[in-house]
């Protein structure tokens, strides 16, 4: 019976005060990795917990605690934290029994087939759940052996997915066990009920509007081509509009960055363009982000780097 006992600890989690919430979507994410043979460093079973992009807590089996992260290190009463360090402990073990028992499930008398499968296995499970304007939106449950996806909830049938012939092992044997419906009221019910409790807690984090500060570099490389580089950085949330432009023209981009999530809880991003090392310009950088009430525009010149910050 083990699915169905994680999900009786899942269920436990959080208290049951519920708060009106707008707008949105807000999502609730757990994520949780287990190891066949852990390494120092990286131990047998841990879980993370996210609300929209931020996490919230961080567990693990080597110090067996469950820890508040970021802003929510000040936060009092959202959680009772040691209760949380039981239930992912208790969850930890169980998940490191799924993961051996799908080992198994890949276990073959070919020789070959034995030994790549005694080897170090991973499987990791990601559990998902939105709002909009306080009512329910999507969740997923999908879990990954090995990276590769292995078995997933589909909420609408619903059922258990295999995404590999392997799976068909786990789909029957977790819904023999009576684990269907149990998932699906977590994902439609129980993860919503617990995520609008945790935003009486945490709205103000997940709404702040940070903008962007922005700084310019060129370089010089072979052929005499420079590259400016246009940084963003410390801006919340993510979606932001990068570009350069000259004489009021979008100029062709070379490369972008990816938008990158600190430790601070910030983002930041860059793009380049390659120029002939003959042209001074003017170049403008243009960042457009939700904090801002116009595009944020810096100014390079030949010779100079430029640095500007946006205000909310």
């Amino acid at each position: 019976m083990v699915l169905p006992f994680l999900l009786s600890l899942l269920f436990v989690l959080g208290p049951a005060v519920t708060q009106e919430t707008q707008d949105g979507p807000y999502s609730l994410t757990f994520h949780s990795i287990g190891i066949s043979r852990p390494e120092a460093g990286f131990p047998s079973f841990q879980a993370t917990g996210y609300l929209n992009d931020q996490a919230f807590f961080h567990y693990d089996h080597e110090s067996g605690k469950a820890e508040p992260r970021g802003p929510w290190k000040q936060v009092e009463g959202m959680e009772d934290w040691e209760e949380v360090s039981k239930y992912q402990k208790a969850r930890g073990d169980f998940f490191l029994k799924n993961l051996k028992e799908v080992m198994d499930y890949y276990k073959d008398t070919d020789f070959w087939c034995v030994w790549v499968h005694t080897g170090n296995h991973t499987m990791q499970e990601k559990i998902v759940c939105e709002l909009r304007n306080n009512s329910y939106c999507r969740a997923f449950w999908m879990t990954t052996y090995d990276g590769q996806d292995y078995i997933e909830f589909n909420t609408e049938i619903p059922a258990w997915f295999p995404r590999q012939t392997k799976a068909v092992f786990t789909k029957v044997k977790w819904e023999t066990e009576g684990s269907v419906q149990r998932a699906k009221d977590y994902l439609e019910e129980e993860c919503p009920r617990l995520l609008r409790n945790y935003l009486q807690y945490s709205k103000t984090f997940l709404d702040r509007q940070d903008a962007p500060s922005v700084s310019i570099t060129s370089q010089v490389g072979p052929g005499n081509i420079r590259t400016l580089k246009c940084l963003a950085y410390n801006f919340y949330p993510g979606p932001v509009s990068m570009y350069w432009t000259r004489a009021g023209n979008a100029v062709e981009t070379d490369e972008w960055g990816d938008i990158v999530l600190s430790e601070d809880g910030n983002y930041h991003s860059w793009v380049t363009v390659k120029v002939p090392y003959s042209d001074t310009g003017p170049y403008f950088c243009r960042v457009q982000h939700s904090s801002l009430a116009e595009p944020l525009t810096v100014l390079w010149n030949e010779g100079q780097e430029s640095q500007a910050a946006g205000t909310a």
